[in-house]
């Protein structure tokens, strides 16, 4: 298998883990406050992250990696965590998805700021086409807007294309799942504190689908999803296996609809092919 195709394969699979990201987050939110589920699932993953580190006896990372790293650990350690859990207190996983098509569009704009890439101009035509079909589509739900929820959706859209865009540049030095668990032991001490200040003060009331949810985003979401995800960018370019985050909506409307119970309609899978067009076309004008 060439790099290319390994990129998009790894992509694919980073992808997937991350489409139950913001259910697992709905159903945690219910139970666990947003900053306490944000530190801890930092803190969870941090732990796991370090012990792998000392465990392969990794190579510590030089003076000016750092910089990037406190940028990558702001972006998608602290920032999209804690944005996400406090806007899935205001809007329903669904109607989130509509600011997940636009992701993709964001790690591309970090990717050509950050990370030194020029896509042609026929990438952005599709790029753009595929981010106004995915929020096009979730808009069409007629899902309940909140300005509050919208904004925080908008910001951790933002912050989380940077911390793509910044995780890719530097997995190209250290190595996809090193990078991630560099970023989380950088935050280790901070989010430790952060956990054990902010422990709620009945933790047995926690309900069971809450634990899972918080398991799952600190296990696969903070965790296994960046090793699959950022060696993914580094191989097949961050533009371009960035487009592959137009398909996460589709894959998280079916876990929210198995998870729960909101509704997944038959146009849901007309789009996906529109939007896999998209992806394929991407692809193609990305260098």
């Amino acid at each position: 298998m060439d790099r290319t195709a390994s990129g998009f394969l790894n992509g694919f699979l980073g992808m997937l883990i991350f489409s139950g990201s913001l259910p697992a987050t709905r159903l945690a939110v219910a139970d666990i406050d947003p900053l306490f589920l944000t530190v801890a699932r930092a803190t969870i993953a941090g732990l796991i992250g370090l012990a792998l580190l000392l465990l392969m006896r990794s190579k510590r990372p030089g003076g000016r990696d750092l910089v990037s790293l406190v940028v990558i650990a702001l972006g998608v350690v602290v920032g999209f965590p804690l944005l996400t859990a406090l806007a899935l207190k205001h809007v329903t996983s669904a109607h989130s998805m509509v600011f997940i098509g636009l992701l993709p569009l964001s790690t591309a704009i970090f990717a050509v700021l950050r990370g030194g890439e020029r896509p042609k101009p026929a990438f952005w035509l599709f790029s753009i086409l595929g981010s106004l079909l995915v929020a096009g589509f979730a808009i069409a739900q007629g899902v309940t807007a909140s300005p509050l929820g919208d904004g925080l959706m908008f910001a951790a859209i933002i912050v989380c294309g940077l911390g793509y865009a910044e995780g890719a540049a530097l997995s190209r030095r250290l190595g996809g799942w090193q990078v991630i668990c560099w970023a989380l032991a950088v935050s280790l001490p901070v989010m430790l504190i952060a956990t054990v200040a902010l422990m709620p003060a009945h933790p047995g009331l926690i309900g069971a689908p809450a634990l899972a949810g918080l398991a799952y985003v600190s296990l696969f979401s903070m965790l296994i999803g960046f090793i699959f995800w950022y060696r993914g960018l580094s191989q097949g370019g961050i533009a371009s296996v960035g487009q592959l985050q137009l398909l996460q909506p589709f894959f998280g409307l079916v876990l929210a609809a198995l998870l729960l119970h909101e509704p997944v309609t038959a146009g849901m899978f007309a789009v996906t092919a529109g939007v896999i067009l998209c992806v394929a076309a991407a692809r193609k004008f990305a260098k």
